[in-house]
C-alpha cells in the first residue's frame, strides 16, 4: 500500500495552514494498492515526539469504506462524516483533526493508513488506544507518510 498527500512530500515540512499557526485544517491524503479483501480503512496521525508518554495523536478516523481512497483537505470535525468515515477523539479531547503545534523544536508527524478485514465495532469518538486495540487482529496492510513541523513563531513568555 502507498499513502501520499498533495500537501507535503515524505520527510518534508507540513505547510502552516494545516497547523495551529494557520487554519488548523486537515491535509489531503490518498492511498492505493490496498489488498482486495479490504473491508474498511483507518487513518491515524500521530506525533511520537510530543513531550508526554506515548506521544500525541492528532487525528483518528475509522470505518472508512473500502471504496474510499482519498480524503479531501479540511474534513469536517464531526463524529460521523456521511459516506466517508467515523472520527475519534484526538489526544486534546476533541473530535476530528487538530494540527501540529509542537511546544519546541521540530516534531515528526506520522500519518498511517490501515487496510482492515472488517468494520470496527466502535462508537463514534473512540480514542486512539481503542481503535488500535480493535483493529489489532484485522490489519491486512498498512502504509505511512511522515511530515515534520516546527513552529514559525515563538510565544512570548
Amino acid at each position: 500500500m502507498q499513502l501520499t498527500s498533495s500537501a507535503f512530500q515524505p520527510g518534508e515540512s507540513i505547510p502552516v495552514r494545516f497547523t495551529c499557526e494557520g487554519q488548523n485544517i486537515s491535509p489531503e491524503f490518498s492511498w492505493r494498492e490496498a489488498p482486495a479483501e479490504t473491508q474498511t480503512f483507518a487513518l491515524i496521525l500521530h506525533d511520537p515526539d510530543a513531550p508526554r508518554p506515548g506521544g500525541f495523536t492528532h487525528w483518528v478516523l475509522y470505518n472508512i469504506p473500502r471504496t474510499v481512497t482519498h480524503l479531501e483537505e479540511n474534513v469536517a470535525r464531526q463524529l460521523t462524516v456521511a459516506g466517508l468515515c467515523t472520527q475519534g477523539k484526538n489526544d486534546g479531547g476533541k473530535n476530528g483533526y487538530v494540527g501540529p503545534c509542537p511546544p519546541s523544536g521540530t516534531h515528526r508527524y506520522f500519518a498511517r493508513i490501515f487496510a482492515l478485514d472488517e468494520e470496527l465495532k466502535l462508537n463514534p469518538g473512540a480514542s486512539h488506544e481503542e481503535v488500535t486495540a480493535a483493529m489489532k487482529e484485522h490489519i491486512l496492510d498498512q502504509a505511512e507518510l511522515m511530515g515534520t513541523y516546527a513552529k514559525k513563531q515563538q510565544k512570548a513568555a
